[in-house]
């Protein structure tokens, strides 16, 4: 059966996507402990498929404050990739390139913005090159857009783009260790439908 949108996919399907986000997660803390000089442990991702009120109520309320990082996906994949940091991972991020204690969203300066950023590009980059690397598909993103605001109000970005593709998001819920510090970050997966079918034949996944 054709895919058409992603409830569509079968229990195999899922679970090549749940692999991905597991590789793709890997590579993300790899380049995040390159970039912070230390170590960087990964705790074991949870992977799901929600729909966009679920994602908003898994990532806290609508009200929740967050750091999203908005990129699109070019080339042979194409849709919507989002970091969705929150207030923990952008206090450990900035603590060690910057070396200034992050308390609350509201005090970010344009050397903050600058470096949480880049810290989405690179690991963007990383999440998107191991999905190249596994499907031999060429991808590539664009510049990260930042954006500062309540879970809700974020979300309804790639609600409104990819509402005539699918009501449901692929979620890849991380929680990374350093030293004594725990951050967490989300990554919302949106390929469009023909990519994601690039996606299972590369892989040898019968669609």
């Amino acid at each position: 059966m054709a895919i058409r949108d992603l409830k569509d996919l079968n229990d195999i399907q899922i679970d090549v996507l749940k692999e991905i986000g597991n590789i793709g997660s890997g590579n993300a803390a790899t380049s995040l402990s390159s970039m912070l000089m230390r170590p960087v442990g990964l705790e074991v991702p949870h992977i799901s498929i929600l729909d966009y009120n679920a994602v908003v109520e898994a990532l806290g309320g609508p009200e929740t404050m967050m750091v999203g990082l908005m990129l699109f996906m070019e080339g042979d994949v194409k849709g919507m990739i989002m970091f969705l940091l929150q207030k923990n991972f952008a206090h450990m991020t900035l603590s060690s390139l910057l070396g200034e204690s992050f308390k609350d969203f509201g005090e970010e300066d344009d050397l903050a913005n600058s470096a949480l950023t880049e810290v989405g590009n690179i690991m963007a980059g990383s999440f998107v090159n191991a999905i190249a690397t596994l499907t031999g598909l060429n991808i590539s993103i664009s510049v990260p857009d930042i954006c500062i605001d309540m879970c809700g109000a974020i979300l309804s970005v790639p609600a409104i783009h990819f509402a005539d593709i699918s009501d449901r998001i692929i979620l890849i819920q991380d929680q990374f260790n350093s030293d004594d510090a725990s951050a967490t970050s989300h990554v919302l997966l949106m390929p469009d439908v023909d990519s994601l079918a690039k996606i299972m034949t590369n892989l040898g996944i019968e669609i």
